[in-house]
This record gives structure tokens, C-alpha cells and sequence, in this order.
């Protein structure tokens, strides 16, 4: 059994070097409390707030995730921000275990962007950032100009998570399962966990490269994916209770078929609790609407954008 976990760990040592040479960071890397996130800053920098975007990935990602279909569409147009939540892709964590909070990546995401000359933009949040972005819209509403949520975790779900986020968050042991066993179960595994994701809708051919996915799989990076997920539950029921504080305007996308992120729990619930809301539901489309219509995406951004200028223009704001 040692032996199988010493070789274990050397197979971790040797693909952990490999991802690394792989997939360096391709962005740069902006100034937080205690250390740094890494962003790519990709379009025009003299852009006004609704020209501006920031994009914040789901779990088990990095900003990839939402460039890879959205930037060919979006860069002509927009400022775009696309950054790696804390611990993931190549930011640092700086808080640890704490920075798994929602409200602790929402401020560490408000700061970096304020560092990067953009303190105003759409928010434009998949899946687990959805509880960040709803955070970053109650905590920090001077930099919140409007939120698109696609597929987005805002409230509590019955049920659990998938086994392997418990012990991979546990503190101690978390580090031994994360350096010792997780890297080579998760390297089996991640083209199902993929067919998961995407149901019904299939992953673009060569997904895993395109978005360096392989990152994830860094014994410190799937440590704070796991604690991340573990904590999720407990800061979606604490906070959901406040989302009539969100004044910014809001367009939720969510695919009628997403098995992941229930479209009745968390965006249609979040629908009727916000002030300022459009909620678009999208047949057949199940958790990656951005992949599976990207031109509705594209098209939803345009016309709130286009509202926000609207409004500005207005009000003189």
C-alpha cells in the first residue's frame, strides 16, 4: 500500500509538471489583499461601464471556460475582464480556506478590478460564480453596472455533492488526498464528468486543451475547487435571504434541461426575488447555455448593455 501511494504522489509530481509547462498564464496578473488574481484584459481599455464585462467562471474551470465561446463575439464590442477566481487557473488564494467564500471572492474580484482601471461593468457569471456575482451585487453595488447569470447556484438544493469534495476539503487530510489520490482518479474520470456538464449538448472537440482543464487537476487547485463546493450550501441559504437588496439589472439564462444547476431552484426562485429582472429559459439547452446558444448569450449582453447606455444617458450617469 506505501508503495502504491509513493508512486501515487510521483505520478501527481510528474502531471502537475506537465500541466504547468502546458498551460502558462496566458493574462496578467493584478494586485489584491495578500496577493494576486490573474485576469486576461482582452479589448478596448478606454470602454464605458456597459462596454465593459467581467467574466467569472463556474467550478472546476478557470476563465477559459467562458472565453473560449463568448470572446469572438464580445472582444470587437467590449472591454472584457476575464478572471480566475481565487485559487483557480493561476491566481493566488490568499485567504485559504476562507477565500471559499462567495462574498470573500466577490471583495478579492472588486478589488482587482478596480486595480485594473474597470470599477464599473456587467458581471457576466456561470454556475458556481453565480453566488459570487450576487454577492459582489449586494457588497458592492458601485461596482455591479448589470448581471448575467447563466446557469447560476443561488439558493439551497435538497440533496449532497459528489463524494470526493469531502475529503478533499477536510483540513490535513485534504492535502494528502489532493497530492496522493485525486490526480490520478479525476485525470480517469474528467471526460464523464464533462458528458455530465454538457448534457444534452456534447463538449466541443478539444475542449480539455482549449480551456486547460487540466489545471484543475494541481493538488492546491482541486484542494479550493473542493473546499469551494463544500461550502457552497451553507453560503447560498445565508445569503439568498438578501437578493431583493439587488438594484443592478439582471438577465438569467438557464437551459430547461440542466441537470446540474436545477433551473427551478436557483434562477427561477432568484427571479422572484429581484427587483429588476429578465429571466430567459432555453429548450433543450441544459448547463452551458453560453456553449449551446452562445448567440442568445451574445444578443442578451447586447440588448442590456444597450439598456444600461440607455439609462445612463438619461439620468446623465
Amino acid at each position: 500500500v506505501v508503495a502504491l501511494l509513493l508512486l501515487s504522489a510521483a505520478w501527481t509530481q510528474f502531471v502537475v509538471a506537465r500541466i504547468r509547462s502546458e498551460h502558462p498564464p496566458a493574462g496578467v496578473f493584478v494586485p489584491v489583499s495578500g496577493g494576486r488574481l490573474h485576469m486576461r484584459d482582452i479589448g478596448p481599455r478606454d470602454a464605458p461601464p456597459e462596454r465593459t464585462l467581467v467574466l467569472i467562471h463556474g467550478a472546476s474551470s478557470n476563465h477559459l471556460a467562458l472565453t473560449l465561446p463568448l470572446e469572438p463575439f464580445l472582444r470587437q464590442r467590449y472591454r472584457i475582464l476575464a478572471i480566475d477566481r481565487p485559487g483557480h487557473g493561476h491566481s493566488d488564494r490568499p485567504g485559504g480556506r476562507a477565500d471559499a467564500s462567495p462574498a470573500r471572492q466577490a471583495a478579492l474580484i472588486s478589488e482587482a478590478m478596480t486595480a485594473a482601471g474597470a470599477p464599473r461593468a456587467i458581471i457576466v457569471a456561470h454556475s458556481f460564480a453565480g453566488a459570487v456575482a450576487t454577492s459582489l451585487a449586494m457588497d458592492h453595488p458601485r461596482h455591479v453596472a448589470g448581471l448575467v447569470l447563466l446557469g447560476a447556484v443561488s439558493h439551497p438544493w435538497p440533496g449532497g455533492i459528489a463524494w470526493y469534495y469531502h475529503p478533499a476539503s477536510t483540513p490535513v487530510f485534504g492535502w494528502l488526498f489532493s497530492s496522493i489520490m485525486a490526480v490520478p482518479g479525476a485525470a480517469f474520470s474528467m471526460e464523464a464528468g464533462l458528458r455530465g456538464v454538457f448534457h444534452p449538448q456534447v463538449a466541443p472537440e478539444g475542449y480539455v486543451k482549449a480551456t486547460a482543464l487540466r489545471l484543475m487537476l494541481r493538488p492546491a487547485s482541486f484542494r479550493a475547487n473542493a473546499e469551494d463546493v463544500a461550502a457552497l450550501h451553507a453560503h447560498v441559504s445565508a445569503q439568498n435571504a438578501r437578493y431583493a437588496e439587488i438594484t443592478a439589472p439582471t438577465v438569467l439564462i438557464a437551459g430547461e434541461q440542466d441537470t446540474t444547476v436545477s433551473t427551478s431552484i436557483h434562477s427561477q426562485a432568484l427571479a422572484r426575488q429581484l427587483p429588476d429582472v429578465r429571466i430567459v429559459i432555453l429548450p433543450g439547452v441544459g448547463h452551458v447555455p453560453h456553449h449551446a446558444d452562445t448567440e442568445r448569450v451574445v444578443s442578451e449582453i447586447d440588448t442590456l448593455s444597450e439598456r444600461i447606455a440607455a439609462k445612463n444617458s438619461e439620468t446623465g450617469g
